[in-house]
């Protein structure tokens, strides 16, 4: 469409639904070609090749992440994996090579040489290890875009958070003479499990950052937008190694050390915890597994757990216990172990300086038809880690919701939502964009 040299709010409603064709490609494109975190290596490709004809400078490899900061890594077996079918999909590339270590991730940044505010935006990338539906009622299904990968599928709707991201691209590149300050766009690697972040915070991509944004598509009506959210849960995921001696079961039992005892022992001590008066906690062993054979005292034995709380502080003290017990458990069998922090994430509200900035920006939209001042995240995200690192600064930070009705829940085979809440959410950044340009 013609662009527009006032912005006007009547100009980005009709900018925002000529986008909805591309928004969907994008999002059926992503969602039928999922990857695990750190194994996003289509997916990194699709959004680089996406944002290359922007007028942006596109980061990609070691200059997104901090190589030593990445946490859960992936097996070597299951990098390969999704390494390949990428490489089948394109075939030799030096993009892949570059990225093939798991430096996936993608970060633009739009400079309109303009003094003004730096804003930049959050979009997680990463898929789920969960098996799709294939219900003839299920949309992706019934149009042709279901995932083609098996165990792997988009169940938390970040494809359509990164099919937002490239919406909100495109207006920065087609008005950029219009606008003030920097725009960085983060397209995130790893966000399940708490892992990718932090790596991203370390690298500096947050330094003079003066407002942030992130957000989430969520279950509710069609139109409505939360404008911050709290009540993130702080959590670290860890998994946990045994190593004990083994020993036949029959013959000689006390000569070796049993690494899967170890474990059973911490699992249902870690479960036993005592619970902290200052809030919420959880805490879940999810993943247990060890021993060679039925007849073999197990020589080793690994537990996968995650601490959370509704402070910093309280997941700090699940964690500490945790670990405490992980210690006694070991010794009981008299067996060593070692601990890797896996993922994490702090508990940090959005700055309530963004409910008026979202209410002023969306006064008169017809796309967003509802405003909610503040809503409660049961779960957990690292884009609180970059909430923080603005925040610290000085900076304000929110993390948003966009509301569409759902066919299943996040996180489960037959989810599903309603592609118009990818024009609902890049409209609500784009009318954030423009309302400060004249705050």
């Amino acid at each position: 469409m013609t662009k527009s040299n006032d912005l006007s709010t009547s100009y980005l409603h009709d900018y925002s639904k000529s986008l909805q064709p591309k928004l969907s490609k994008w999002r059926r494109y992503l969602h039928q070609h999922p990857e695990l975190g750190w194994c996003e290596f289509l997916t990194s490709s699709y959004i680089k090749e996406a944002l290359e004809p922007l007028k942006c400078d596109v980061f990609t490899g070691e200059a997104v992440t901090k190589s030593d900061q990445r946490l859960g890594l992936p097996t070597e077996e299951i990098r390969q994996f999704y390494y390949r079918l990428a490489e089948e999909k394109l075939g030799p590339s030096q993009f892949l090579e570059e990225i093939a270590q798991s430096h996936t991730g993608v970060v633009a940044r739009f400079e309109t040489g303009k003094p003004g505010k730096h804003m930049a935006f959050r979009f997680d990338i990463d898929a789920l290890p969960i098996q799709e539906v294939e219900l003839k009622d299920h949309i992706p299904e019934k149009e042709g875009f279901r995932s083609n990968r098996q165990q792997t599928m988009h169940a938390c709707a970040h494809d359509g958070h990164t099919a937002i991201g490239l919406g909100l691209a495109q207006f920065l590149d087609q008005h950029l003479d219009q606008l003030t300050g920097t725009y960085t766009l983060l397209f995130q690697p790893s966000e399940e499990g708490l892992r990718g972040a932090r790596s991203m915070v370390e690298k500096g991509w947050l330094d003079g950052v003066d407002l942030f944004l992130s957000g989430h598509i969520m279950e509710g009506e069609l139109g409505t937008v939360t404008a911050t959210t709290q009540g993130q849960l702080a959590s670290t995921k860890y998994e946990t190694t045994f190593h004990g001696r083994s020993a036949h079961a029959g013959a000689n039992p006390d000569s070796g050390a049993n690494a899967i005892l170890a474990a059973a022992h911490a699992t249902i001590g870690l479960h036993g915890i005592s619970r902290h008066h200052g809030g919420d906690s959880r805490i879940n062993v999810g993943q247990i597994s060890g021993g060679q054979g039925k007849n073999i005292i197990a020589d080793y034995a690994k537990i996968g757990f995650e601490t959370r709380g509704s402070t910093t502080e309280v997941n700090t003290y699940i964690s500490n216990e945790a670990h405490r017990i992980i210690e006694g458990a070991a010794r009981m069998q008299n067996v060593t172990y070692e601990t890797k922090k896996q993922g994490e994430s702090i508990s940090v509200p959005s700055n309530r300086e963004w409910i008026g900035k979202v209410k002023q920006a969306l006064t008169d939209s017809h796309i967003v038809t509802t405003i909610i001042d503040d809503g409660v995240v049961g779960g957990s995200e690292d884009a609180t880690l970059m909430m923080k690192a603005v925040q610290d600064q000085g900076g304000l930070a929110t993390y948003m919701l966009y509301h569409s009705p759902l066919a299943g829940l996040h996180h489960q085979p037959s989810f599903d939502y309603h592609e118009d809440v990818l024009c609902v959410a890049v409209h609500t950044l784009m009318s954030l964009v423009v309302a400060e340009q004249r705050s």
